[in-house]
């Protein structure tokens, strides 16, 4: 096989291949479900074998533009389909995208790069709503003023062809954790990636690394119906190293009930919106019982999804904000039958892992390279994603 048919992308390639020298700098930014803010992120890259390059950052939203995006994301709820003519949400669009170019701007000056070395930018933008059940998705953020400001090529709207096609438009991690994975020299008999952002998402990763037989899904709640119980009681952003959830106790009734939700032995790919789940009966329970029992809903749910990988991970490696977690970390450890891990052991950097993965997604779709697959979105095929917004001369 010639270089030119690897760059194409033969689906078994993807992730693994031996280096090419025409890597890339590319950055990327993403702002989750849990709504803390934007992470910006260096990756140099072919497109292939990818290194995380820099120094990232993470720049945090006030409250006030917290409490614009939980309205925006209420004001999505009233519709059954993506608008454009929702003045709230397009004025709430532009000032997101605003914060994103900020962002940027710090990104490049805390690594001293000027603009000139940035080859392109993935721009995941905020989600509104999430609805596979319905065929469609909402992520706000404007590529194209992005790209027009900064003069640099900016991809955007990544999720919506890998729906158009049949599939779930997430996760869509699961190529850059495939990545990630090929820097390990030990092969294990599986092994598994956990992201716990707002959303928890798992990627299932066979011994030979082949993208075609990754499995991927969301499996449960993260960090943001905590972020949420937190804020309503105490006025903060998050449960700041578990220091509530570790007084609390966990009401083992209340848990069993949520559990009894038929997501949780639904088949994989699935994917969810970050307030799919209702947790009745949580207001019955003290500040810290809730807080851990919210912990505890978190874990079972990766403890249900161990059962539907089709072979149990040997080492589990854990990145996103609920790693920082050490309730939930203790709790993972006790009730996982494989290895627990810090995904810094892999040699990535934990609090960044989506924005590396939407820089590395934007090189991905400058090379028509696929994005998602069968076993990770449900997708028919594997399919590359993105807009690309180039800018205006």
């Amino acid at each position: 096989m010639d270089q030119k048919e690897i760059i194409r992308g033969r689906p078994d390639q993807a992730g693994c291949t031996e280096i090419n020298p025409d890597k890339i700098l590319a950055a990327g930014l993403m702002s989750g479900t849990s709504l803390d803010g934007i992470d910006a992120a260096l990756v140099l890259t072919d497109g292939y074998d990818v290194e995380p390059y820099g120094k990232p950052v993470h720049v945090p939203y006030d409250q006030d533009f917290q409490n614009l995006i939980r309205e925006g994301i209420g004001r999505a709820a009233l519709y059954g389909e993506p608008v454009k003519d929702d003045m709230t949400i397009n004025k709430l669009e532009v000032v997101l995208t605003d914060h994103h170019q900020t962002a940027l701007q710090k990104l490049m000056v805390e690594n001293k790069l000027s603009w000139k070395k940035l080859d392109v930018i993935g721009f995941h933008g905020q989600t509104l709503l999430h609805k596979p059940e319905a065929g469609w998705t909402w992520q706000i953020g404007k590529g194209e003023q992005l790209a027009n400001r900064l003069q640099i090529p900016v991809v955007n709207d990544f999720r919506s062809r890998d729906m158009s096609l049949g599939g779930q438009g997430a996760p869509l991690a699961p190529i850059y954790h495939l990545a990630l994975a090929c820097r390990r020299k030990q092969r294990d008999k599986s092994l598994a990636l956990l992201n716990i952002g707002g959303v928890t998402n798992l990627t299932w990763i066979p011994p030979d690394r082949r993208p075609e037989e990754l499995l991927a899904f969301d499996t449960g709640p993260g960090n943001a119906l905590l972020n949420d119980w937190v804020h309503k009681h105490t006025g903060n952003s998050f449960d700041q190293d578990g220091a509530i959830s570790v007084t609390g106790k966990v009401d083992q009734a209340l848990l069993e009930s949520w559990m009894a939700h038929d997501y949780f032995t639904a088949p994989p790919p699935k994917s969810l919106d970050r307030n799919m789940f209702e947790v009745p009966g949580l207001d019955g329970l003290s500040v810290e019982d809730g807080a851990a029992t919210l912990c505890a809903f978190t874990v079972e749910t990766v403890k249900a999804a161990e059962g539907l990988c089709p072979s149990i991970p040997e080492n589990w490696y854990v990145c996103g904000g609920g790693r920082h977690n050490p309730v939930i970390m203790d709790m993972l450890r006790k009730r996982l039958l494989g290895t627990v891990h810090l995904i810094e052991e892999l040699g990535a950097q934990g609090d960044f892992i989506e924005a590396e993965a939407f820089a590395y997604m934007a090189v991905r779709k400058l090379k028509d390279l696929p994005i998602s697959f069968p076993g990770t979105t449900g997708v028919a095929e594997p399919s590359p994603g993105g807009v690309i917004h180039y800018p205006a001369c």
